[in-house]
């Protein structure tokens, strides 16, 4: 392709908005343009990278035996309201209404409209397994859209759905999944990691992330050298041993003016990891205690889990205080006995012996606080953010933590969809079974961003041979007379010989055309110039690692094979 004839809008700066890597490069390379917040326009040189994502997912789920369908994006509430996901989806599901006033929605994912195509076709288990897939744009209503197309409103994904008549073909199916994935990412040379993830709004029993391990990364993933792995929202921390010794006796210590765990800890000269932390959260509108250590965080998933709630949120500080009869920040575990509330509290609290608390009175605390003797407790239980010093709970090393890029998820949804919309089939016996469903998600678009976040330079871009736009740039440092002339003949044989070539033969300065080379990022790079052309010699360029050399025009071929 001649620069001359494609549109390719190249920018010197990227706008002010683009926040990461990935996003000021596909802007200024003129891979997309922003239309909205969270929406964007995508361009040939974009799409082209887009379509050879795509391709390869769906060779790779083709060779697993899954099968392209189309769906619509505007699906109808009804579906949803079978699932339940009509008002739990929230705020992120987009709702519309059509001229005769029906609810409908943007689709954000589609486990609904499959589960509907699948029940009205399929009704014996001689039918099943089936998985269909399909690629397509999806709409999340973001409350704060960033990182360009990595976080976008909308979006281009590849999701896939699997029904089964049995649990072993269930599991069947998501092994062949999760190892096409391992594929697909392989095929893109990209540097990544499965880990085990929480299901959040799509449900399910189980599920699998796949992460682009990049330092830009907006997820954490914590790592055992045993080699399990998982996002810290999901990971489960080793059970602590409860330590032991002497009770000391309990006292109440003033602490004036000391309201955060740290300045507590200063004044009193007692580390924050001694602390009993205090919380008070509402699971379904039901009032409930959490007790953390003071330097640990509380990960939300795993006390929503835990409570079987479907929602947990944090009290407000006039709950806090009626709740507590305390104020905001000085509620302990001590003051609440026979108050009836639920306590629920980290297995790290069982560490803590002769332990600081809230005394519930304003500017002080209680000090060589325990359990059993002064409080008690319902239930122990993981409720650990993890981080550095947890322990894995398969073999008891201690983790590492790396950042990651999500680009897929995997999930075994078990019955979740089908018994709520009532996709069943008969099997040998005669007697209705709802279908086992799996559902496996890319985000083509968030493959091609993670991609540029972990390969680049300060000036553009360094994609892989398979995402590569195209094979080889060819750039004219003279747009007239023997260059020219060279450069086009050049051109015409590489294209012959099968060659994907971006040739620029605009009419630019050098300085221009190798910046906007840069940007563009093609892997191999063959320049024609003046000084080397009377030599029967060309300048070739390896992108990524930087180094030039000089070849003969005579040995170009050879050359070229052995790249």
């Amino acid at each position: 392709m001649k620069l001359t004839e494609y549109y390719l809008p190249t920018l010197k700066e990227a706008p002010k908005d683009a926040d990461i890597v990935s996003a000021k490069f596909m802007i200024r390379a003129g891979l997309i343009r922003k239309t909205a917040s969270g929406i964007y326009e995508w361009l040939p040189l974009g799409m082209k990278i887009l379509k050879k994502i795509e391709n390869i997912i769906r060779e790779e789920f083709n060779k697993e035996g899954a099968l392209e369908v189309w769906l619509p994006i505007v699906q109808p509430a009804e579906l949803w309201q079978k699932s339940g996901r009509w008002d739990f989806y929230g705020r992120e599901l987009l709702r519309i209404k059509d001229r005769k006033k029906a609810d409908f929605c943007i689709a954000p994912t589609a486990e609904e409209v499959i589960t509907d195509l699948v029940k009205k076709d399929v009704s014996s288990y001689k039918q099943l397994p089936v998985c269909l897939y399909q690629f397509g744009t999806k709409f999340r209503d973001e409350i704060r859209p960033r990182f360009g197309v990595m976080r976008a409103r909308e979006f281009y994904m590849a999701d896939a759905y699997s029904f089964a008549s049995t649990e072993e073909q269930a599991n069947t199916w998501y092994q062949k999944m999760k190892d096409s994935y391992i594929r697909i990412f392989e095929r893109c040379g990209l540097k990544f990691r499965p880990v085990e993830a929480d299901t959040g709004t799509i449900g399910g029993n189980f599920s699998h992330e796949f992460m682009v391990l990049a330092d830009t990364g907006e997820d954490e993933i914590s790592v055992c050298p045993c080699g399990y792995s998982a996002n810290t929202e999901k990971t489960e921390i080793a059970v602590p041993a409860q330590k032991t010794g002497e009770f000391l006796e309990l006292k109440e210590v003033s602490t004036p003016n000391k309201k955060t765990i740290k300045e507590v800890s200063d004044f009193l000269k007692i580390p924050a990891e001694n602390f009993i932390k205090l919380l008070v959260y509402k699971a379904d509108g039901k009032p409930v205690i959490v007790l953390m250590r003071g330097e640990d965080e509380l990960n939300e998933i795993k006390l929503r889990k835990f409570l079987n709630a479907t929602e947990v949120c944090q009290a407000t500080e006039e709950e806090y205080t009626q709740i507590t009869s305390s104020p905001v920040g000085f509620a302990g575990p001590v003051s609440l006995k026979g108050k009836g509330l639920k306590i629920i509290a980290d297995n790290y609290i069982k560490t803590i012996l002769n332990g600081v608390a809230g005394a519930s009175k304003a500017d002080t605390h209680l000090v060589n606080v325990n359990i059993e003797r002064d409080y008690k407790v319902d239930s122990f239980t993981d409720l650990k953010l993890a981080s550095l010093g947890d322990k894995c709970p398969k073999c008891g090393q201690n983790f590492t933590f790396k950042r990651g890029i999500e680009v897929g998820h995997i999930f075994k949804l078990g019955t979740k969809y089908s018994s709520a919309m009532k996709a069943e089939f008969l099997d040998e016996s005669q007697q209705s079974k709802p279908m086992i469903m799996g559902c496996y998600g890319i985000g083509v678009s968030r493959v091609l961003a993670a991609a540029i976040e972990q390969n680049h330079d300060d000036f553009g871009p360094i994609w892989t041979r398979a995402l590569s736009p195209f094979d080889i740039e060819l750039i004219a440092l003279d747009t007239e007379g023997e260059v020219k002339q060279k450069a086009d003949a050049l051109y015409a044989n590489l294209q012959a010989k099968g060659f994907d070539v971006l040739y620029d033969d605009r009419n630019e300065r050098p300085g221009i055309k190798f910046k906007d080379a840069d940007l563009v990022g093609v892997p191999h790079r063959l320049i024609v110039g003046k000084k080397l052309l009377p030599e029967g010699k060309i300048e070739y360029k390896n992108h990524a690692s930087g180094q030039s050399e000089v070849w003969l025009l005579s040995e170009l071929d050879e050359k070229l094979k052995n790249i």
